[in-house]
């Protein structure tokens, strides 16, 4: 029945990688099933007949789909079923997508669709890497142009030794993680997060991935020459070299004054009147056109940027190429918020705000891997006004998710972990302005919010991006590239990190690839520029985490206790927990393994909640003291509950420093007191002190005529006084 089924198999990284073609998906322009240990991934890659018209580039798609059932999960949704793309899949999406849209034709302007379903998930094989080797498969031996093929994997750092493609546990102990997609011949995409790597070490890792890039290029360039179809003819939408010839001549002295100005709103105002006339001149001599023409007017400007750059070391705002742009950096913007910081770099400006929460505030996620919550989470907002535009906000795109993911990755290496610092973290970049590496500006204030905000960070981390100018066998690197440069240029390679070391990559291409020299020179430069926006900025705003958290900020304590304890602590149906809760007004958490959180906006109460707990599941010593609520008066004295279901005695005569004619002159039900436990008779019950609380905690003076506490005695007596008046005379 399948006359043209197909079976390809190599070994990748010690794994047996099987991709299977001509069975499923027939109707597709290409397709492969892709089978990497036990984990399955569907790739399927279609194309319009036809061009859309009216646009100006090319429409490329890329899905990523997690389907819950390749780890045996329902949904958890109402509706039990996958709903949008997890932020996983989204970033995901953008790996596979980077590295293959360069090697499309640029004037093609036919929408391309490419979708992997993962319907399988063995956690030592990667569905990411998988979708990756399978994308670059089912378009190589497609008829849709492409210029591939690619491959990917994904490299750790283990004792020095890198791993290629690690497994979940040696994912666990790896030093870093990267993915490396490579061509045959240069590295096409990086994306890594590190814990602080050397320039050195992250250099040998991507070499060592690209490396292992080449088998696979190989075994899917056997798969294209059996099985590969001829690629489809479509009409280019590029305009022809005369149309591009004529309005660059008329138009090129314009553009040149309009470009030369550090100042986007200048410059969109300048470029604004040329488009205008050069419309006004040519419209006419190429109707239905429009497109064409601002296509011409783009390369003119592209034209006259990349001249600037190649043969006159120029830049648009007059910096040298190893120059930063002007930098400020503030702290505690915003007084009721946990921390703030705001990051400036030219006309680039990022505010980031730093809340903290309790242990249960973590993200739920549901998604494919192993990772469940999220302790640490970072948000990256992009509004219209950043780059003086007006349109309505949708919530964040696949853009927004990829810079936030970015500026996480970067500061989770030096985050305390939960033992110390016993927090669920949530920054928020807000973009007040764009002109180009606002992912850097996050990053930078990130640092400074956290900082401001007293979380012990292990060092302080910052951003820059470096670009990329090439020209046949030339090429020149730039620092610190603004969206002019981004937008004309071939590279936006972004580095995070600290003094010390790397945290996260990631690399932009319009271009085919780098070689290695472009990488190490881009390692080089952004290390040093990030040296010195550490020194000569941020820690000059911030010098260390502020020593104390602001006063709004919950107060959080944390202990362990034993497993066994933890049914006591909850109580039936959760009504102990749920009483601790209600009195102290505090928020508890307690995990499996006995890790109890308490957070309150008054560190009084965390303690009390604290010492609550701590009597629920330790018994009370002798000397010790708490803060308890009275229960129920008697003619003899109250009792006091200092923990769920340990209640004790306060003798009439140990409720105050003067003497007590009635219970009810002292205390009421429902009062909270301070006690010290006086003693644990051999029946277990609680022998209970306000008074000696009172002089020993809050220094009251004891009245003459207060007798020391008589004590339950075994025959339910009580003990004789001693003479006052004798003791006050000697």
């Amino acid at each position: 029945m399948f006359e043209n089924y197909r079976v390809f198999e190599t070994d990748f990284a010690g794994r047996p990688l099987k991709i299977e073609t001509g069975k499923m998906a027939q109707l597709a322009n290409g397709s492969c099933f892709v089978r990497y240990g036990e984990t399955v991934v569907s790739v399927a890659v279609t194309a319009s007949a036809k061009p859309r018209d009216g646009i100006d580039f090319f429409p490329l798609s890329v899905d990523f789909e997690e389907k819950l059932y390749a780890v045996g999960k329902i949904p958890g949704s109402f509706q039990r079923r996958e709903g949008r793309p997890s932020e996983k899949a989204i970033l995901t999406s953008r790996v596979i997508d980077r590295p293959i849209r360069p090697l499309f034709p640029k004037d093609m302007r036919n929408d391309v669709s490419v979708v992997c379903t993962v319907m399988s998930v063995d956690p030592d094989c990667s569905p990411e890497i998988a979708a990756m080797v399978g994308t670059s498969a089912a378009l190589s031996i497609s008829d849709i142009p492409w210029k591939g093929p690619i491959s990917g994997v994904s490299v750790g750092l283990i004792d020095g030794e890198y791993i290629i493609n690690p497994t979940a546990e040696q994912k666990k102990q790896s030093r870093m993680a990267v993915t490396v997609a490579s061509t045959d011949s240069r590295i096409a995409m990086i994306e890594a997060g590190a814990n602080e790597v050397t320039d050195d070490e992250m250099y040998e890792g991507i070499m060592a991935g690209h490396a292992a890039n080449q088998k696979i290029i190989e075994f899917i360039k056997g798969m294209q020459k059996e099985i590969g179809k001829e690629k489809f003819s479509y009409p280019s939408n590029e305009p022809d070299e005369e149309m591009i010839e004529k309005i660059k001549a008329f138009a090129i002295d314009e553009i040149r004054v309009a470009l030369d100005t550090d100042d986007k709103t200048v410059r969109d105002a300048r470029l604004k009147p040329i488009y205008e006339k050069v419309h006004e001149q040519f419209d006419a001599e190429y109707p239905e056109q429009e497109a064409q023409i601002d296509e011409c007017l783009y390369k003119t400007q592209k034209y006259v940027v990349r001249r600037w750059l190649l043969d006159e070391q120029k830049r648009v705002d007059g910096r040298g190429m190893n120059e930063i742009r002007p930098l400020a950096a503030e702290v505690g913007l915003l007084p009721r918020t946990h921390g703030s910081g705001m990051f400036t770099r030219g006309q680039t400006q990022v505010l980031t705000v730093v809340t903290l929460g309790a242990a249960s505030d973590n993200q739920l996620l549901d998604g494919i891997d192993d990772e469940e919550t999220k302790r640490y989470m970072h948000h990256y907002n992009f509004p219209s006004y950043s780059v003086g535009e007006t349109r309505p906000s949708r919530g964040p795109g696949r853009r927004e998710i990829g810079h936030g993911a970015l500026a996480e990755r970067a500061l989770v290496p030096v985050i305390p972990p939960v033992e110390e610092f016993p927090y669920t973290l949530r920054l928020v970049s807000e973009v007040l302005s764009s002109n180009g590496s606002t992912s850097q500006g996050s990053i930078c204030g990130s640092t400074l919010a956290l900082m401001d905000a007293g979380v012990p960070i292990k060092a302080p981390v910052a951003g820059i991006s470096c670009g990329l100018i090439t020209e046949g066998e030339r090429w020149m690197t730039m620092v610190d590239i603004q969206g002019l440069e981004d937008f004309f240029g071939d590279m936006d390679f972004k580095v995070a990190g600290t003094h010390a070391g790397i945290t996260a990559i990631q690399m932009d291409l319009k271009i085919d690839g780098l070689t290695p020299e472009m990488i190490k020179e881009a390692l080089a430069k952004t290390h040093k520029a990030r040296d010195y926006i550490l020194d000569e900025v941020m820690l000059k705003a911030i010098p260390a985490p502020r020593e104390e958290l602001s006063k709004y900020a919950p107060k959080m304590l944390s202990t362990q206790i034993p497993v066994d304890k933890i049914r006591e602590v909850i109580g039936t149906g959760g009504k102990v927990i749920q009483k601790i809760c209600a009195e102290c007004d505090i928020k508890m958490d307690i995990e499996e393994d006995g890790h109890v959180y308490i957070s309150g906006i008054n560190m009084d109460n965390c303690r009390r909640a604290m010492t609550i707990v701590d009597t629920i599941v330790n018994d009370p010593e002798p000397g010790s003291y708490y803060t308890g609520r009275v229960t129920r008066l008697m003619d003899f004295g109250a009792f006091v509950e200092i923990a769920p279901g340990k209640e004790g005695l306060v003798h009439i005569s140990r409720l105050d420093v003067k003497r007590t004619e009635k219970v009810e002159d002292v205390v009421s039900v429902g009062d909270i007191v301070k006690v010290k436990v006086l003693e644990i008779d051999d029946k277990g019950r609680l022998n209970l002190s306000r008074r000696d609380a009172l002089i020993e905690l809050d220094g009251m003076v004891p009245e003459n005529t207060i007798s020391d506490a008589p004590r339950r005695r075994e025959d339910g007596g009580r003990p004789p006084r001693r003479n006052d008046d004798r003791r006050n005379r000697r």
